[in-house]
């Protein structure tokens, strides 16, 4: 299978976002709204077009993936940066042929290149760990709102850049 993996651009946005939709559409775990929030990040400051990126095979998209700016409050109000994945997405045709993987893999790689120190998801506990991603409590991190412990995952690509605080999501999340 040969998947290219590129920066979405323009002319790929409508296109992304039905992808999304129909990714989640039956995804018993979110409210289906994904593709709403990408709309919103993409209007926000917290945009980095650099790490949004289209998944294609055979010349269609198959799948999305976007990095976006956080960060992590400190007790002392101190905000250490940090990036949140959200979403993945492939359509449900597709799923289980390392699309997703390969997004992450392409998201992240690209994420430390450029120099972000960390990345902060909110996903399934049995599929993140496989790309280092471990629970954020680990590392004293904790989401503004009650999630499960296992469920919140972090992952540092400039090792030591965790600290122990609060995650602040930007307005785009609607949190």
């Amino acid at each position: 299978m040969d998947i290219q993996i590129r920066q979405e651009t323009r002319a790929d946005m409508e296109t992304i976002e039905n992808v999304i939709a129909e990714a989640f559409q039956k995804e018993e775990m979110s409210d289906q709204t994904e593709h709403e929030l990408v709309k919103r990040i993409r209007q926000s400051e917290t945009y980095i077009p650099e790490l949004a990126l289209s998944a294609f095979l055979n010349g269609t998209i198959a799948g999305h993936i976007m990095l976006s700016r956080i960060d992590i409050e400190q007790t002392d109000q101190t905000r250490i940066p940090s990036l949140a994945l959200a979403p993945v997405s492939v359509l449900p045709e597709l799923q289980g042929r390392g699309i997703g993987s390969a997004l992450i893999h392409d998201a992240l790689q690209r994420a430390a290149s450029a120099g972000y120190p960390s990345v902060i998801v909110l996903g399934h506990p049995g599929y993140y760990p496989r790309f280092g991603f471990q629970p954020a409590s680990g590392f004293g991190v904790r989401a503004p709102f009650d999630v499960p412990d296992e469920a919140l995952m972090a992952m540092e690509l400039e090792p030591g850049t965790l600290q122990s605080g609060t995650i602040r999501y930007p307005a785009a999340f609607q949190l």
